[in-house]
């Protein structure tokens, strides 16, 4: 006991100093203060912005003069509707895909799993870039039966959006199908159950709570969606370009921020809304669950294979379509083959790749390094200030990333603050990456310390270990696989935002999802397609890279247990 307090505590002028407690201080302090500078500063000064009127005062006028405009009520009347027939038909085709994969029998659910992955792996507008090659006016479809389909509008963007939001609600129903406990289906058929009467009493009620969480998760991803709107839209307006419009177009910054404001109401509604949802569904978890295993029934197994087939060949097709497009010497009227797109000197070249690369690895370690010490400083804090902290941590989440990009830039682009130095830079770009994406990497690494034994702990204060050794030598082996997760996840995404950093860059620092939507505009298609798939392939190298670190971190844990 005296070690452990030699080791710990330190006589200065007389009182006891207790270096653990300065160090789970500043665990807390640090990443607070990113949160406030990055996060929680930046949104006040949205709101500032929406309420200042001409001459420096502040009022309600701003709020007026948009809730007059027909123009405000027409965006707004489209990303409702817009976000709740995507809502609809991604969670239908979304349990499709998810009840296929995890409760019926049929060959090829890798090959479907991987198709469900690609939307993940590219900028949102890759997918309307893809079905503008298929069903564009020059698009395949109009070419080769002579058709005139008009693919911009409506129809195009839900089908965009959907494609998009298909891969989170494959995730939250298929966690929720995995978690049916075997035995209780394996009841219900000794008693007499048919498969539809245990789809109908037991399968369906147990996955309700993911169904509504998946449903908002849809809802807040469509009304705040950029990429596809900009590129496929037409003259479908939404929200999301409506403060594009308000902004780039005509450099209204305060009409911009009250437009924002009134977009982020439906989002925080909606994400309330889904974290209850899924709190529920937490609450219903039982322990010593049996996985269930399906057997082959041919009156369900084969339409839901069908269904399975069509709709990840309908994305392998719109994603397949843009790598294929960015080889046609000339579409849709030479389809011979050609790398001469890859060869891209407009829009700064490959350099905003190389850039993006760069700012994703910065946001991807200094985030994960943010929210574990964060993790460490809420291990020693009490409860008093625990719960505030963790509801802060969570928040960025119900912001969507344009606002958050339209925050950062009437926040550091203002000479009346020191953080003036960083607009225009990489740092900053990385910055709204991490805090857009804060509370997912949060929760995962929460969940993480929520199954550290604290004996092991106990066991390292014991031998007069302080803080800092637990943290590195206990703590962080053991949340590894939530570290590197986290960590891919961060890059991942950072690689292929658009909405959050589109505010952001400047003729001399831009980033791969802009010149992705610069080349667009620019008429120059497959460049855009090429260019779209050198980030594909950086994005698929690191997805395989987090798979093989995983198995080999599993490996390694596994050879340490036996031995």
């Amino acid at each position: 006991m005296s070690q452990t307090l030699t080791t710990k505590q330190t006589a200065i002028g007389g009182r006891t100093f207790d270096s653990d407690k300065l160090l789970a201080v500043v665990c807390l302090i640090v990443p607070l203060i990113g949160l406030f500078l990055f996060f929680l500063y930046p949104m006040v000064i949205v709101f500032l912005r929406s309420i200042t009127v001409e001459g420096g005062g502040y009022g309600l006028a701003n709020y007026q003069e948009i809730l007059a405009s027909k123009g405000f009520w027409r965006a707004t009347q489209h990303s409702l509707l817009m976000g709740g027939a995507t809502t609809v038909v991604s969670v239908v085709l979304g349990y499709i895909i998810a009840h296929g994969l995890h409760r019926c029998v049929f060959p090829g659910k890798n090959l479907i799993r991987v198709a469900i992955v690609l939307p993940m792996l590219a900028p949102s507008l890759v997918q309307a870039l893809g079905l503008i090659f298929i069903f564009g006016r020059n698009g395949l479809i109009n070419r080769f039966f002579g058709l005139e389909l008009e693919i911009y509008g409506f129809w195009g963007l839900l089908i965009s959006n959907t494609l998009y939001a298909l891969p989170q609600v494959v995730m939250i129903i298929g966690a929720a199908l995995v978690l049916l406990d075997a035995r209780i289906f394996e009841a219900a058929e000794v008693m007499g159950a048919k498969p539809s009467r245990q789809f109908r009493d037991l399968t369906l009620p147990g996955v309700i709570y993911a169904i509504l969480s998946a449903a908002f998760v849809v809802f807040i991803i469509t009304i705040t969606d950029f990429g596809n709107a900009a590129v496929i839209g037409g003259d479908y307006s939404v929200l999301a370009t409506e403060i594009y419009s308000q902004v780039i177009g005509q450099r209204n910054f305060n009409m911009g921020a009250v437009v924002g404001i009134m977009l982020l109401l439906p989002t925080v509604v909606s994400y309330y809304i889904e974290r209850q949802a899924m709190k529920r569904q937490q609450n219903q978890k039982a322990t010593n669950i049996q996985p269930y295993v399906p057997r082959f029934y041919g009156k369900r197994d084969v339409p839901m294979a069908m269904a399975n087939y069509v709709i990840a060949a309908m994305i392998v097709l719109v994603i397949g379509v843009v790598v294929y497009a960015s080889f046609v010497k000339l579409w849709p009227y030479n389809y011979s083959l050609t790398t001469k797109h890859y060869f891209i000197t407009l829009a700064g070249g490959y350099s905003s790749l190389w850039v993006t690369i760069w700012i994703s690895i910065c946001a991807a370690t200094l985030g994960t390094l943010a929210v574990f010490v964060l993790g460490v400083g809420l291990r020693r804090a009490s409860a008093v200030l625990t719960q505030p902290i963790q509801v802060l941590a969570s928040m960025p989440a119900a912001v969507p990333g344009m606002v958050l990009g339209l925050a950062y830039i009437l926040t550091f682009n203002s000479t009346s603050t020191p953080l003036y130095l960083l607009y225009g830079s990489a740092a900053l770009i990385a910055a709204v990456n991490f805090y857009h994406y804060h509370t997912q990497a949060f929760m995962t690494i929460m969940t993480g310390f929520r199954q550290f034994p604290s004996e092991l702990e106990e066991a390292g204060e014991s031998l007069g270990a302080g803080l800092g050794r637990i943290s590195f030598n206990i703590i962080a082996p053991f949340v590894t696989p939530m570290l590197i997760s986290i960590f891919f996840f961060l890059f991942m995404r950072s690689m292929v935002t658009l909405s959050a950093v589109v505010f952001l860059t400047t003729p001399k620092l831009s980033v791969a999802a802009v010149t992705i939507m610069r080349l667009d505009d620019a008429g120059l298609t497959s460049q855009a397609a090429a260019f779209s798939t050198a980030v594909m392939v950086v994005v698929g190298l690191a997805l395989l890279g987090m798979k093989g670190i995983l198995v080999l971190v599993q490996t390694h844990k596994a050879r340490v247990k036996g031995a």
